[in-house]
């Protein structure tokens, strides 16, 4: 099965090397999640995306975490979303506010949501 999608891969210029790592790191992922946080533990020193409560949302670096989903965050960019209305036209207008922050201590109470890092991934094997 696999080397029928191995040489349709390689016809659309994927290479064999590439098909290869995404069956390894699927494996890999695979094998090690057994728990929602294994996916984070996986996220370790990579740069992750953070939604929190208020329309906020964190990008940086993963340092640590917790059971309580409390982290520490490194190169941290925040984006800061609201929504207002212009008294004159009655449109609401939403108004986005970013700004950088080297070292972010989040309280896990507040996270909505956490996404790893996107894995590369070869089209054909979707």
């Amino acid at each position: 099965h696999e080397g029928g999608r191995m040489e349709a891969a390689t016809a659309q210029g994927v290479t064999a090397q590439q098909i290869h790592e995404h069956l390894h790191d699927q494996r890999r992922v695979d094998q090690v999640v057994d728990d929602p946080l294994d996916l984070i533990k996986l996220s370790l020193d990579e740069r992750i995306l953070v939604k929190l409560r208020g329309a906020r949302e964190l990008r940086g670096k993963l340092h640590a975490y917790d059971q309580h989903l409390n982290m520490v965050l490194g190169d941290v960019e925040e984006t800061v979303k609201v929504a207002e209305v212009d008294p004159e036209t009655e449109e609401e207008v939403v108004r986005e506010t970013k700004r950088k922050i080297d070292m972010l201590f989040v309280r896990g109470d507040g996270v909505i949501l956490v996404a790893p890092p996107p894995r590369p991934t070869a089209p054909i094997l979707q």
